[in-house]
């Protein structure tokens, strides 16, 4: 199955659940997290005993509540980043700091979310990852996947199966208005 497959079969099973189950997602997802459950077999086991759900309904909330337990903000989040661009990986950050200026541009629903190795940048959905990925570059994941590859904005491949595209970034000066246009398309789009 394609990920756009996946992804409409995702949205059809969000928009069904409240029909199906009596829920919605996000009150689901505050059951669970007032459950403290961590772990995705304890949460699928809890919501199909505990409250009739099916083992497809379940699964997808426990996926929810996993992934968005993983995302962090505020004092933690700064700890994250801090980290992400501590050492040798210091000079980067001021690449950082440009890109999430340009996103914060965009809309008052852009959302940054730390995560351990990189930062996910979000709006309904992910649209983006600002990666430290080596002592000398950061690495940025969009979310367009209908874009053509170029000699810049190249298939991620395996760098994030999370994005459709890649772009590497040297410096500061990196950060132009090709980029943010095509963060911009990826903002739109999600």
């Amino acid at each position: 199955m394609t990920n756009s497959a996946e992804a409409k079969m995702a949205e059809t099973m969000i928009k069904n659940l409240k029909e199906k189950s009596g829920r919605t997602l996000s009150q689901w997802l505050t059951i669970v997290k007032k459950s403290k459950l961590e772990k995705h077999g304890l949460i699928v086991k809890m919501l199909k005993l505990d409250h009739g759900m099916t083992h497809g309904f379940a699964n997808m909330v426990a996926h929810h509540h996993l992934k968005s337990a993983a995302y962090t903000s505020g004092k933690a989040a700064d700890e994250l980043v801090g980290n992400q661009y501590a050492g040798d990986k210091i000079k980067l950050k001021p690449i950082y700091d440009a890109l999430i200026l340009a996103v914060d541009k965009f809309g008052k629903d852009v959302e940054i979310s730390a995560k351990k190795k990189y930062v996910s940048v979000r709006r309904k959905k992910q649209f983006a990852i600002i990666q430290p990925s080596t002592k000398d570059r950061v690495d940025v994941g969009i979310n367009l996947p209908n874009a053509e590859e170029t000699l810049r904005l190249e298939i991620s491949g395996s760098f994030n199966s999370m994005v459709s595209h890649r772009v590497r970034l040297t410096s500061k000066k990196d950060v132009n208005s090709q980029l943010k246009r095509w963060l911009k398309q990826a903002y739109d789009a999600s």
